[in-house]
């Protein structure tokens, strides 16, 4: 099933609205944005406002205001406001000040020009016409509205039939209405006396593809005439563009330009710019409806729609009413001047009438949705009351229901009248049209008044023949169906039923199934500035699909931002250097449903594998500060003392993959100091120290004992030092002492008691006496004593001491050092509950926090068959309760809990179990009432129109008494099937019954009876229903077992009774047994004497029902009867014999005669299937005595024993001459003739196919077969075929050129004849021409 629609994600919590203000007011437009810090731009026809001077632009928090002071007439424009990936339009409608109300009357200004852009709309046009404008209908370029004159030029398609609706799958926006008046019309001002409630939309666009201005929606009075415009720039293309117009779906214009359609194209050569004018002029009531524009050239293609709306037109006082219903004349058409159109046609030609197209499109009717007034009630049939009325009232009638073509619509009516007509030959017709599914099979139905009539059923007027399983005919009593099989588009034609004289024909269409989305779309999470791929798959090649990014169509702009790319069924939208603005949500979209997947750009984070380490060198030696990041594309810049480093003859700068290196050779004293490395577009920077060892010895004659000199000692928090696990922990400690002392280091547990240390570390003369573990380095340089640690560990935490000695004194300092880490990850989460598109999780703290309080938590969610998981949050989420949203309903997801601390984030909780979003079904539909009795009730229903991805867990069933509110269940537990059964409920009482549907998500809404139901049975009268194999006689064999189930209704329960030749059954050869809906006759072992008419009646009271069933029980037969040899000449036998006495029940169809020569007693099978009762055996041996048998044959088979002959048959060695008697030859000669002519055909390319005639002549007559009068008998790509007189001519795979006309040609000496046809080849459709070919090259590889 397709993946259900999943909404796009707003940035705005609230919209502006569009607002009407009188000239000079002041007007506040309000917006609220989802996030406090979101960037919100204002603009105004398309341009960015800043505020200050005319414009007052305010923000706070996430309120944002835009206020225009004193608003005059040109600010009636269209304005917008965006925020992220979300743009919202609006439009201000300046109004004038109040005037008096005498000035309402003014006469509206009639603009001068022939097209009027949205600007040119005047205020003075029709109020209904800004209350009823089509506010979804699509954001397209100006249309024109001529008053007088005819249009210019014109360059569309004529209109459509009300009935139909605009091109599938173009997305729609708001768009404005252009309406302009004629002179003529005398319209009633807008002015400010009139309220108008209405909105109107915005009225820009944004231009993507080849057209520079598009045809805009637009509004006429019946009567009127309007120009659409596109305009389209040539510059950048390398050919003329090719431009079509279209109504509805698939009507093409350019066919219907004429009278009241002309279609222009112009081309300026300053600008390259081509202008393509549609112009329909006089519009009619039925023109209203959904236009598009396609314009092509070579690989480029674009297209728009938009709307035409048709208004009735106006009176007002003194106008003349009969005006109203004339229709324009062909003076008033020359009056409006000469007409310029690039496709000139006659004065009929495109008449725009559509009436042939409302049968056969009668279903969109339904669906449509038009603009056009008219003032007549829907709930009166006006055809209804013109056929009653008497012809003087018809003006009167029509000036009350707003018709404005009477002659037509009383032409119409006359037509209806004569339609009245009964037909003699139909009690039913066809329906108009009908309608079926590619693949299925439908059944056409016609009720004749004779019921011996033959019918015959004609295909595009060609008649059907009844080859093959496509098509079956079938005849039942008075009614005639045709029914055809694995509908195709090539059935897609008229049909046609003929009954003598008279007939009746509809139009079937045929539906090609959706094109459905096998693969959707998966959600992504990508770094930015990389490339992005969104892939999906649909069910046929070559299908149109539409990509839209937060509701938003995408195309191709000119910076190629989006590619689309498409391989076979497979659909790719590729974004190149993706940015935080391509977050969002996208969708495609096909005819058969959607696929929706999420984007998430992050920013880059750097990470640093090992960072640079303090040095301590001596003259002359080496030092190299080395570091390394996660990205070996990142530069970076040495420091030192915050002066940037520059290479030099000492100084080396290496970057080699992600290793970046500083290395200073022959160390000098000047070179000490702090060292930092920056890498380039990152806030943060790695530092290290470069101690110089300088070797000098000092004397001194005096000791001074040791000191160790620090700010903070102690255990207190404040003296306490904090490292990061991982990183390094160096302790550099200021001593005194003379001579040197010797310092050791020495840790104890994390409880701090003094005992024996964990760890001892010591150092004498910068030696390391005593080490515990290879990760601690300890050096010693003049006044100071530093202990490193590399990559801290929880279990490094406690109290480290160093003390130092010398023969002086000693001196003891603690220092208190905490390991601080990243939190364990949380346990794994639990749903707690799941919705249509969200579910909430809950989860438990990690059990280790890592030394710092948690500040929150980052969540994670995946598909379930997805290895990518997307992150819901991007800051910490403080409590363990989070409502997950934007889920895709029915698919299986996981969801996984991050712990953030101070010092970072966790490892990943272990994944939750997978869940499903749900919605409950809607609920269950055509709930009714099948069966009723005394104590019981049978409800069924149908499953819910909208089910769910989950899966459906059944029915619950509940029933109360009218006036109570206390529902009761009828049974425990769910039902899976869609009807039940409640029974003891109590007689005569009303009740009511409802049904709800359960899925995981829980009940659906209920559906109820429309009334409560009385618990009474209702009498039904006895019907017995003859099962179709029983309407013939039944033939059964001996011994067969006879079942006979015959169904019947009526209530209550009626009597039921079996007769046979009128008289009761005997129980002991047949068994009964009766229920309440049938009854079954059942025979064990059948014998013939079970043979007869059966009868069976059922009666309820006085009422009855009868039917008969004849059984024919039927055995082999006898043997025939005296066979005896009638005469024997030459090596001839003629024997004759009679029928045999038993017949086994049934008619003999034949007899087997067998010869046996006495000496062997061998018999043979002269004839089999012998009808006759005599034959003449042939070829028998001379010399040999024979004797003869017959055997009768029946349905049965053989009859058990043969009937032998009495006498035997010698055949003599010397026989007597036998002389023929004389007779004059019979000139049996003929010329040729067809009995059976050749029949057009049309074939699939690629199947074999032949043609058939049969032909009778004497002598045998010579056959020659021709295509297009060439002959091709000796061509191998046919194969010729002539039995018993039927000429078959094969022609293998045929293509597309073996079309033609194919002649057979047959020759005797009498004369000749000649018969013909046409072929017609056909190409399969694509997905049957793959399948073909695949079949001819595996035949070929056989070969």
């Amino acid at each position: 099933m397709p993946e259900p629609v999943k909404k796009a994600v707003s940035a705005f919590a609230k919209k502006p609205k569009p607002q009407v203000a009188e000239e000079g007011s002041s007007v506040v437009f309000e917006v609220e944005t989802e996030k406090a810090d979101a960037k919100v731009r204002w603009q105004c026809n398309a341009k960015d406002i800043t505020s200050g001077g005319k414009y007052v632009v305010t923000a706070e928090g996430n309120k944002h205001s835009l206020t225009i002071p004193a608003v005059t007439m040109a600010d009636s424009v269209g304005y917008a406001v965006i925020a992220g990936g979300s743009k919202v339009k609006f439009e201000l409608k300046v109004k004038a000040k109040e005037e008096p109300p005498q000035d309402c009357a003014a006469e509206p200004a009639v603009p001068d020009t022939a097209t009027a852009t949205p600007a040119d709309v005047p205020a003075a046009a029709p109020v209904e016409a800004l209350v009823e404008a089509p506010v979804e209908a699509p954001v397209e370029a100006p249309a024109s509205v001529n008053g007088g004159g005819e249009p210019s030029s014109g360059s569309s398609e004529a209109p459509t039939a009300p009935g139909e609706t605009p091109s599938e799958g173009v997305a729609e926006a708001p768009a404005p209405v252009a309406n302009q008046q004629p002179q003529d019309a005398h319209p009633v001002e807008a002015s400010p006396c009139l309220s108008v409630d209405g909105q109107l939309p915005d009225t820009r666009q944004d231009l993507t593809g080849l057209f520079t201005e598009k045809p805009q929606t637009g509004e006429v009075t019946v009567g009127e005439n309007i120009t659409f415009v596109a305009k389209v720039n040539a510059t950048s293309l390398l050919k003329k563009p090719t431009i079509k117009w279209f109504k509805g779906k698939w009507m093409d214009l350019a066919s219907k330009s004429g009278k009241h359609l002309q279609l222009k194209e112009l081309y300026d050569r300053n600008t390259k710019m081509y202008t393509f004018e549609m112009h329909i002029i006089a519009a009619k009531a039925n023109f209203a409806g959904g236009y598009r524009c396609e314009v092509s050239s070579r690989d480029k293609f674009d297209s728009c729609n938009f709307e035409l709306t048709v208004h009735e037109a106006r009176t007002v006082e003194g106008f003349d009413i009969r005006a109203a219903f004339r229709r324009t004349s062909a003076a008033a058409q020359k009056r409006s001047g000469p007409s310029v159109s690039s496709i000139d046609g006659g004065d009929d030609t495109g008449e725009l009438d559509f009436s042939a197209l409302l049968k056969k499109r009668d279903s969109f009717l339904k669906a449509s949705t038009r603009a056009i007034h008219v003032n007549a009630d829907p709930d009166v049939d006006v055809w209804d009351i013109l056929q009653k009325a008497p012809a003087s009232e018809y003006e009167k009638i029509a000036f009350q229901h707003g018709i404005t073509d009477l002659r037509g619509m009383l032409k119409r009516l006359k037509k209806m009248k004569k339609e009245e007509k009964k037909s003699e030959a139909f009690l039913r017709k066809l329906d108009p049209a009908y309608q079926v599914e590619k693949g299925h099979k439908i059944k056409l139905e016609i009720e004749v008044a004779n019921p011996d009539v033959e019918v015959k059923w004609l295909k595009n007027g060609q008649e059907i023949q009844p080859t093959g399983s496509k098509y079956i005919f079938e005849s039942i009593g008075n009614k005639r169906y045709l029914t055809i099989n694995h509908c195709s588009l090539a059935d897609d034609a008229a049909y046609t039923c003929v009954v003598g004289e008279e007939k009746c024909t509809t139009e079937l269409f045929v539906k090609e199934p959706p094109v459905l989305i096998l693969k959707n779309l998966e959600d992504q999470m990508v770094m930015k500035g990389e490339r992005v791929e969104l892939e999906c798959e649909v069910s046929e090649e070559g299908a149109l699909v539409k990509w839209e990014k937060d509701g938003v169509e995408l195309t191709r702009d000119e910076s190629f931002k989006y590619r689309f790319k498409k391989d076979g069924r497979k659909h790719v939208l590729i974004i190149n250097d993706a940015t935080k603005e391509d977050c969002g949500i996208y969708r495609v979209k096909t005819n058969g449903g959607e696929s929706v997947a999420e984007l998430l750009v992050q920013e880059k984070e750097l990470e640093v594998y090992q960072s640079i380490a303090d040095l301590t060198v001596k003259a002359k030696d080496e030092a190299v500060f080395k570091c390394e990041v996660s990205d070996e594309n990142v530069k970076g810049i040495w420091y030192k003392n915050s002066v940037e480093v520059k290479a030099d003859a000492r100084t080396h700068i290496t970057h080699i993959g992600r290793i970046h290196k500083l290395t200073i050779d022959d160390v000098k004293p000047e070179d000490e100091g702090d060292y930092t490395f920056v890498p380039e577009g990152y806030a943060f920077n790695l530092s290290a120290k470069l101690n110089f060892l300088e070797v000098k010895i000092d004397f001194v004659p005096r000791q001074d004992p040791p000191k160790i000199h620090l700010d903070c000692m102690g255990r207190t928090a404040e003296s306490t030092i904090v490292v990061v696990a991982g990183n390094k922990l160096r302790l550099d400690v200021p001593i005194t002492g003379d001579p040197a002392p010797t310092v050791i280091w020495t840790k104890a547990d994390k409880g701090g008691e003094r005992g024996a240390p964990e760890h001892t570390w010591s150092l004498k003369d910068g030696e390391v006496i005593s080490d515990g573990q290879g990760r601690v380095h300890v050096e010693s340089t003049k006044g100071h004593c530093v202990f490193t640690l590399e990559g801290a560990e929880r279990q490094d935490e406690g109290i480290y001491s160093v003390i130092v000695r010398n023969p002086a004194g000693e001196d003891t300092a603690d220092i208190n050092v905490k390991v601080v880490d990243v939190p364990d990850p949380p346990p794994a989460p639990r749903i707690l509950s799941v919705g249509e598109d969200s579910c909430v999780v809950q989860w438990d703290p990690p059990l280790f926090d890592g030394g710092q309080p948690i500040i929150g938590y980052v969540l994670e969610r995946k598909k379930k068959k997805s290895y990518r998981w997307m992150r819901l949050n991007f800051d910490p989420y403080a409590d363990t309760t989070f409502e997950a949203k934007k889920m895709i309903e029915g698919v299986a997801y996981e969801m996984r809990i991050y712990a953030v601390n101070a010092i970072g984030m966790s490892r990943h909780s272990p994944a939750s179990q997978p869940f499903i979003p749900v919605a409950p079904t809607s609920e269950p539909i055509g709930l009714c009432v099948d069966d009723i009795s005394d104590t019981s009730i049978s409800l069924k229903w149908r499953t819910p129109d909208r089910v769910g991805s989950a899966e459906l867990d059944g029915y619950g069933v509940e029933y109360c008494k009218e006036g109570s509110d206390e529902w009761i269940p009828a049974f425990e537990g769910l039902t899976d099937r869609t009807s039940v059964t409640i029974k003891d409920l109590p007689t005569g009482e009303k009740m009511q019954f409802r049904v709800r549907a359960y899925n995981m998500a829980g009940p659906s809404t209920p559906a109820s009876l429309a009334q409560a139901v009385t618990i009474r049975e209702i009498m039904q009268r006895p019907k017995i229903w003859i099962p179709r194999n029983l309407r013939q006689t039944l033939i059964k064999r001996v011994g067969e077992t006879i079942n006979l189930v015959i169904p019947f209704q009526g209530k209550p329960k009626p009597k039921v009774t079996w007769f046979k030749e009128g008289e009761p059954l005997d129980p002991k050869q047949v068994s009964v047994r009766n229920s309440e809906t049938d009854t079954i006759l059942f025979i064990r072992k059948s014998e013939r004497k079970d043979s007869g008419k059966y009868s069976l009646q059922v009666q309820i009271e006085n009422v009855e029902d009868t039917a008969s069933v004849n059984i024919q029980i039927v055995d082999v037969p006898g043997p025939p009867e005296a066979l005896k040899i009638m005469d024997v000449w030459g090596f001839n036998v003629a024997l004759e014999w009679k029928p045999p006495k038993d017949n086994g029940n049934c008619e003999i169809i034949g007899y087997t005669i067998q010869k046996a020569d006495k000496k062997t007693m061998e018999w043979y099978t002269v004839y089999e299937q012998y009808r006759r009762t005599n034959c003449v055996v042939s070829d028998l041996i001379m010399g040999n005595d024979f004797v003869f048998r017959a055997y009768a044959i029946n349905m049965v088979g053989l009859s058990p024993d043969p009937c032998d002959s009495k006498d035997s048959a010698y055949i003599q060695k010397t026989g007597i001459v036998y002389k023929p008697p004389s007779y004059k030859e019979h000139d049996f000669s003929e010329a040729p003739k067809f009995t059976h002519p050749l029949v057009s055909r049309s074939v699939i390319a690629g199947y074999n196919a032949t043609l058939s005639c049969s032909v009778r002549g004497i002598p045998k007559p010579k056959v020659t077969w021709y295509k297009n009068k060439m002959d091709i008998s000796n061509e191998a790509k046919y194969r010729m075929f002539s039995k018993q007189g039927v000429l078959t001519l094969e022609i293998r795979k045929p293509c597309t050129f073996d079309g033609g006309v194919y002649i057979c040609k047959a020759v005797n000496d009498s004369g000749e004849d000649v018969v013909e046809c046409k072929l017609e080849v056909r190409l399969p459709p694509p997905e049957v021409h793959s399948v073909v070919q695949a079949q001819i090259i595996k035949e070929e590889a056989k070969k």
